[in-house]
């Protein structure tokens, strides 16, 4: 019996020795999604925005850090839509094998027309972009988060991406899914109410760039924007006029700056207009912890508060 004791006495201090499995590595493209991660994975992930809080997805240029980062991913999620294709491409050239969650998979994008005239985009790989001069083109709208009922398929998304990854943490993922889904829910019904408390007539809202469309169908309100999908978009002067003398004809008086943009056509329409900016919106970005939209819930919380109070005011 002493014998027996001893000889398995080495085994149970290596059993207490032997490390603990390490969280799996998850990239996150931005900030929102890197929050919607969170919400699901909790402590059991180790995770990582390539773009962070306060900072243009759109245009970003990733740094060899970036590219480094996904060396031990386990799993890349990205918007998908057409929203970062600098990842997609850093995907390519880093040679990365781990799994990859598009969020939007399974939603049916709404369709908008690309204001700018000069774009790049890829023919055929990596490295090489071209630039043509176009007009206007139909191209999807990668905004889809701005409807918290699209919502729940980027949640869907994530918590599969997640539980394939770590099939040991299924209980957990699929738990806070659930809460978290339910939270979607509610926040959802609560920013349906809030919009009921402003006239229809008054339900119209500039915008720097065209990052709403989402939020405008689900929740019945229109939005007007110099610029197109992309915050790199440079509006034309017969395009700014337009929308300026359109504002003018329908009284439009709620006039927003986003995070993300280039405040100077923003700033002439309102010279113009004879209009001051309301306060600032986050459409593609989170703010710092220290901001008033530091999670995809508060993002929504502070966007609709301060859309609500504007237009209720403009209706005194």
């Amino acid at each position: 019996m002493l014998r027996r004791t001893v000889l398995s006495a080495p085994l149970i201090l290596l059993a207490r020795r032997a490390p603990a499995q390490q969280p799996p590595s998850v990239i996150a493209s931005f900030s929102i999604l890197a929050d919607m991660t969170r919400q699901v994975g909790g402590d059991r992930i180790t995770l990582r925005a390539i773009v962070g809080p306060d900072q243009d997805a759109h245009g970003f240029q990733p740094k060899p850090s970036d590219a480094a980062a996904l060396t031990n991913a386990a799993l890349v999620i990205r918007n998908g839509l057409g929203f970062e294709g600098w990842l997609d491409r850093m995907i390519r050239s880093s040679g990365y094998k781990g799994a990859l969650v598009t969020a939007t998979d399974g939603i049916v994008p709404r369709m908008m027309e690309a204001h700018h005239h000069h774009h790049g985009h890829d023919h055929g790989g990596a490295g090489r972009r071209h630039n043509h001069s176009v007009g206007p083109r139909r191209v999807p709208d990668p905004h889809a988060w701005q409807d918290l009922g699209l919502a729940q398929r980027y949640l869907h998304n994530i918590t599969a991406g997640l539980i394939a990854a770590d099939p040991g943490n299924e209980a957990h993922y699929r738990r806070n899914a659930e809460a978290y889904a339910a939270r979607l829910m509610a926040l959802d019904q609560w920013v349906r109410a809030e919009v009921a408390k402003v006239p229809a007539a008054r339900r119209k809202i500039v915008t720097s760039h065209d990052a709403f469309g989402y939020f405008g169908e689900a929740y019945g309100i229109r939005f007007l924007a110099p610029q197109g999908v992309s915050t790199e978009a440079e509006p034309s002067a017969a395009e700014v006029g337009r929308l300026i003398r359109q504002i003018k004809a329908e009284n439009i008086t709620a006039l927003f700056m986003e995070n993300m943009s280039n405040p100077a056509t923003l700033q002439r329409i309102a010279q113009e207009t004879g209009l001051r900016v309301r306060g600032r919106l986050f459409a593609d970005a989170l703010s710092s912890e220290a901001g008033p939209a530091p999670t995809y819930e508060a993002m929504f919380r502070h966007n609709i508060a301060l859309m609500v109070l504007t237009m209720r005011e403009d209706t005194a």
